[in-house]
């Protein structure tokens, strides 16, 4: 009954703002505003299989490699900076000079070192995504137990073991926090490095449909957009519930307790 509770709150409230939609612009003539009814034979004229192969799947690419570097780099320079006092002190002015900088901002000298090939929308994403995943994976460093780092210097646990199960195991909630908040943000930046540099992708068709005054084709890439947004935050959520079971189920314990 409870998972049955959790699915409809979880699809009641697109359904109603779809139904909202659709009623409230059918019959709509306004060129710039077309009616959900008309996009959405749009969306089934659009988005055929071909076009997946030529325009979505490219973009899909960039956004899964350039996430999968930030996530990894993140956490790679958040475990050593937040483990080394020194590293942090050395780094951190460099950090905030370059956290200033909008990931946008740097499509067009990106375009100047890299033309407009993957490489480019690559950066950006990987540029953007890092900082939620290296800010939180410092501060989940920085936390860990301090009774449990004793216990492993007092028993000779060092190098890799000490790496992997007590301060990856320890910020590991903390990592999935930044790699949450990662995930819109390069969806975000695929979109707009698309739009800027490119000659293919998700991003530069819907620009090309506005173009084009095909307006009904480009609000159902604006929907398709989101229908990859939803499915992907999906898929990570999934992927938390694995990756960290027992977090879910330590907490879930405290609070029966």
């Amino acid at each position: 009954m409870r998972l049955v509770s959790r699915v409809l709150l979880l699809i009641g409230l697109p359904v109603v703002l779809l139904a909202t939609w659709w009623f409230g612009s059918a019959g709509s003539e306004d060129f710039y505003r077309p009616s959900l009814s008309s996009i959405m034979d749009a969306f089934v004229r659009t988005w055929t299989w071909d076009m997946f192969v030529q325009q979505v799947f490219p973009s899909l690419w960039r956004l899964l490699v350039g996430y999968v570097i930030a996530v990894a780099l993140g956490v790679a320079l958040g475990g050593l900076i937040g483990t080394y006092r020194s590293v942090r002190s050395l780094l951190e002015p460099v950090l905030e000079f370059l956290r200033a900088f909008p990931p946008p901002v740097l499509v067009p000298a990106a375009i100047l070192l890299s033309g407009i090939g993957d490489r480019t929308k690559i950066l950006v994403i990987v540029f953007g995504c890092v900082w939620p995943v290296l800010l939180n994976t410092i501060e989940g460093v920085r936390g860990r137990d301090e009774v449990l780092s004793d216990t492993c210097r007092s028993y000779g646990i060092t190098g890799t073991l000490r790496l992997r199960h007590l301060v990856l195991r320890a910020a590991s909630p903390q990592i999935m926090t930044g790699a949450r908040q990662a995930l819109p943000l390069a969806i975000i930046l695929m979109v707009i490095s698309e739009m800027m540099a490119a000659n293919d992708g998700l991003g530069f068709t819907v620009l090309q449909f506005q173009r084009g005054f095909q307006i009904p084709e480009m609000w159902s890439g604006v929907l398709l957009l989101g229908v990859i947004g939803i499915v992907l935050s999906l898929l990570f959520r999934l992927a938390e519930r694995s990756l960290l079971g027992w977090y879910h189920g330590q907490r879930a314990g405290q609070r029966e307790w």
